[in-house]
């Protein structure tokens, strides 16, 4: 190869990684003045709603000014990850006697299931503390509190307690579900019904890991999410949005595929 075409192909090279850095900055600064505008939408549905959830399956819970982490807006709205709202509404019409909700935040499926389902006892897990003291908060809030125990990190030696007893669990953990659900070290776990939210795109391949591991003991429902969200009725003041306004008001702040399974044991 001449040294002037070496040179042209590294200039060429050089020019496509500064626009690759162009681009990522770009988008981060979208990003963020998305989120900001989120915020202010949320602000404005506090100030004509108050926290009271709008629709969904956890409707009139009464919800924090602000959650532990990720976006608010939409869990106020109700449309929060809204392609799993018919597997929340089966597992609500199921007779489960514990459900665990590991990566709980702020208690939003902690209480909302409580709420919904009296007879059931929620364990609730997350490493944040702030994100524990809103959890109680949250249940105080709601009148539920003697339905929910709230707890730091969780072992997953604590299965074998409860392998007798019809469990659910609940796992968003932002890419360590294939660490925490092991059935080699925890075989319990075959007898667990579990909705895991799978962050491929933090750890690509680990949706194929968990599907291999658990596609002899369960039946698996893959439940993909293409970010569109509707509202069953628009308020008043909604519909004076612009119609970006409209769509950050639904907006998850995703930055990419988190596809969920619903698994369902196969040992009755």
């Amino acid at each position: 190869m001449s040294i002037h075409k070496s040179l042209k192909l590294s200039l060429v090279k050089s020019l496509s990684e500064d626009s690759k850095n162009e681009i990522n900055q770009l988008n981060d600064s979208l990003r963020l003045l998305c989120k900001w505008r989120s915020l202010l939408i949320t602000n404005t549905y506090i100030q004509e709603c108050g926290v009271g959830i709008f629709q969904g399956p956890f409707k009139d819970m009464q919800f924090l000014n602000q959650s532990a982490e990720g976006c608010h807006m939409a869990k106020l709205f109700g449309t929060y990850e809204q392609p799993l709202h018919k597997y929340i509404e089966e597992i609500i019409s199921t007779k489960y006697e514990t459900i665990f909700n590991i990566g709980s935040a702020e208690g939003y499926y902690s209480v909302g299931l409580a709420l919904r389902m009296q007879k059931t006892k929620i364990l609730s897990f997350d490493i944040n503390t702030a994100a524990q003291k809103s959890c109680i908060e949250l249940a105080k809030k709601n009148n539920v509190e003697k339905s929910i125990e709230v707890y730091g990190e969780f072992h997953p030696e604590l299965v074998n307690r409860y392998e007798n007893q019809k469990c659910l669990i609940i796992c968003d953990i932002e890419g360590e579900e294939n660490q925490l659900l092991d059935v080699s070290n925890y075989p319990a776990l075959i007898k667990f019904d579990i909705l895991v939210e799978s962050h491929e795109c933090f750890k690509k391949g680990i949706t194929k890991e968990l599907l291999n591991r658990f596609s002899i003991t369960h039946q698996i429902s893959i439940i993909n999410d293409n970010g569109q969200r509707y509202l069953d009725v628009q308020p008043e003041w909604f519909l004076k949005f612009s119609h970006l306004d409209q769509l950050l008001a639904v907006w998850e702040w995703r930055s990419g595929p988190t596809p969920w399974l619903f698994m369902k044991s196969l040992y009755k």
